[in-house]
C-alpha cells in the first residue's frame, strides 16, 4: 500500500507545473490574436484593391464608349460610325453611348456622371457598319454574328454599387477629372476616380485613402 501511494504522488502534476503550463498556453493564445487580426485585415485590403480595380476599369470602359458619342447639342449619337466616321483605335469598345441626356454641359470629358450610372446602365448602339453574313441554317434566320445597328441596348458597367471593405459602406471619396488627387470634396461634375474614405493605415504603412 505504501509503494502504491508513493507511485500515485510521483505520477501526478504539482501546482507549480500546472501554473507554468497554463502560463505558456496563455502566451501562445495572446500571441496568436494579432496574427488572426492581421489575417482578417489582409483579406479586407485584398478586397479593397480588387474593388478599386473593378470600378476604375468600369470607369475607363465607360469613357471608351463615349468616343464618337453625343456631338454638341445632340440628343442621340446617330451613330456616326455608320456614316463612315472615324472608328476609335481601341478595339475594346464595341458600342457607342446613345443617351446624351446624361451628360451635363460642364462634363466635357464625358466620364460617368455618378457611380449609380455605372450600375443602372446607359443606352448604347453597336459601333461600325451593320454586318449580315448570309442566312443561317434555315432560310431567313439571322446568323449569330449579325450586328443590328438600329437596335438599342442598355449596357451596365457594374453589377452593383460597390462597398468599401474598410468602412462597410458605399461612402467612397470621389473626384472628377477637373479635381486634384488630394481633393476631399467632390464637385459632382463626373466620376474620374474613387478612393476609400478610411483614414486608417494599411499593413504596409500607407493610408487606404491613397490607394
Amino acid at each position: 500500500m505504501a509503494r502504491r501511494s508513493s507511485h500515485f504522488r510521483q505520477s501526478g502534476y504539482s501546482l507549480l507545473e500546472l501554473v507554468a503550463t497554463l502560463s505558456v498556453l496563455g502566451i501562445l493564445v495572446m500571441g496568436s490574436i494579432p496574427m488572426a487580426q492581421n489575417a482578417v485585415r489582409r483579406q479586407k485590403e485584398s478586397r479593397l484593391r480588387e474593388t478599386l480595380r473593378d470600378v476604375r476599369n468600369a470607369i475607363d470602359e465607360f469613357k471608351r464608349d463615349t468616343v464618337g458619342a453625343c456631338p454638341q447639342g445632340a440628343v442621340a449619337t446617330g451613330n456616326p460610325t455608320q456614316q463612315g466616321g472615324n472608328i476609335p483605335a481601341d478595339p475594346r469598345s464595341r458600342v457607342v453611348i446613345d443617351d446624351c441626356k446624361i451628360f451635363e454641359s460642364d462634363n466635357l470629358d464625358r466620364y460617368p456622371p455618378t457611380l449609380d450610372t455605372l450600375v443602372e446602365g446607359v443606352k448604347v448602339k453597336a459601333r461600325g457598319l451593320s454586318v449580315r453574313g448570309g442566312s443561317g441554317i434555315s432560310d431567313g434566320s439571322p446568323q449569330a454574328t449579325e450586328l443590328n445597328q438600329n437596335k438599342e441596348l442598355l449596357k451596365k458597367y457594374l453589377r452593383e454599387l460597390p462597398i468599401d471593405p474598410m468602412t462597410g459602406k458605399s461612402d467612397w471619396r470621389i473626384r472628377s477629372s477637373y479635381q486634384d488627387k488630394d481633393s476631399d470634396n467632390w464637385d459632382e461634375v463626373n466620376v474620374f476616380d474613387i478612393r476609400s474614405s478610411s483614414d486608417e493605415e494599411a499593413l504596409n504603412g500607407e493610408k487606404y485613402s491613397t490607394w
